[in-house]
């Protein structure tokens, strides 16, 4: 199971800021970050692949963004 971010409410850069202190500190594994905007999502994806992570899957439930991440 991935641990999840959950950085809905919050502005940018706060979600994404989040997101990449969370993955810098897991050695491999997998991680969902739910957001509420689309601005969000899209600067999410974009610092998620600067890192050269892997974005494995993006729903939407309800509103929400969520976006699983593949580290490592």
């Amino acid at each position: 199971m991935a641990e999840i971010i959950d950085v809905r409410g919050l502005s940018c850069p706060e979600p994404v800021l989040r997101t990449l202190e969370v993955l810098k500190k897991l050695d491999k594994g997998e991680v969902e970050i739910w957001v509420d905007t689309n601005t969000s999502k899209e600067n999410i994806i974009r610092a998620v692949n600067s890192i050269k992570c892997q974005i494995l899957e993006i729903k939407e439930e309800e509103n929400i963004y969520k976006i699983l991440v593949k580290k490592g």
